[in-house]
């Protein structure tokens, strides 16, 4: 994890995106955290964990709800899938 002023990022962006490569940058604004920069592939594999999670969660809420459960091959057929 490395960190940079805004201002010294400005004039050295192509190093500070190489560096992002590697390992978060994170970016100050007056000492303070203003952004953090990541490489597209690291933002992808993040994006892929957070929508993971958010899976899990739907399908812990959906068994969590009240009410007869419809068996998997009476989806299918209700689908048109069979």
């Amino acid at each position: 994890m490395s960190t940079i002023s805004v201002s010294d990022a400005r004039g050295k962006l192509p190093e500070v995106i190489e560096t992002s490569h590697t390992e978060a940058v994170f970016l100050e604004r007056h000492g303070k955290p203003a952004a953090v920069l990541i490489s597209p592939e690291q933002y992808d594999r993040l994006m892929d964990a957070l929508e993971d999670v958010e899976d899990v969660h739907a399908f812990d809420d959906a068994m969590a709800e009240e009410g007869p459960n419809i068996p998997w091959d009476q989806v299918k057929a209700d689908l048109g899938w069979e």
